[in-house]
């Protein structure tokens, strides 16, 4: 059995993020000693270990709920991990694209705004944020 601060060193997590998880039903309420201390199990601490592993893979903590609700009803297949990286990876394209778009159209304002830079009116007031 672990106590909270071993494992937050173990896993290099804050204190606080296995309170957090606790909370909201990504880890269920460890053992506690009479003193009132929390006591992970190994596999609590395995569990962490994998919230952390998917959370660094760029996944929701309700992806990860989800995910945790199949693997605990030992429904966990690789076609259900699959589909749900599979729609991970086309959430990501779909926001690289958008990121894409906007750093098109930024480009030409910083282009404008740089043009402007000598203009001979010191008080000039710029306006490309203004303009459609």
């Amino acid at each position: 059995m672990f106590q909270v601060g071993e494992v937050s060193r173990r896993l290099e997590l804050n204190p606080q993020t296995l309170y957090f998880y606790e909370r909201i039903g990504l880890i269920p309420s460890p053992q506690r000693t009479v003193a009132g201390y929390r006591l992970y199990s190994q596999e609590d601490v395995e569990r962490i270990a994998f919230i952390t592993r998917a959370k660094s893979l760029g996944l929701t903590l309700d992806e990860i709920k989800d995910i945790l609700a199949l693997k605990d009803g030992r429904e966990l297949t690789c076609q259900a991990v699959y589909e749900r990286l599979n729609q991970k990876i086309q959430d990501l394209q779909e926001n690289i694209q958008k990121i894409q778009t906007l750093h098109d159209e930024l480009l030409p304002l910083l282009e404008q705004c740089h043009r402007n830079f000598d203009h001979p009116d010191p008080t000039h007031q710029c306006i490309v944020l203004e303009q459609d």
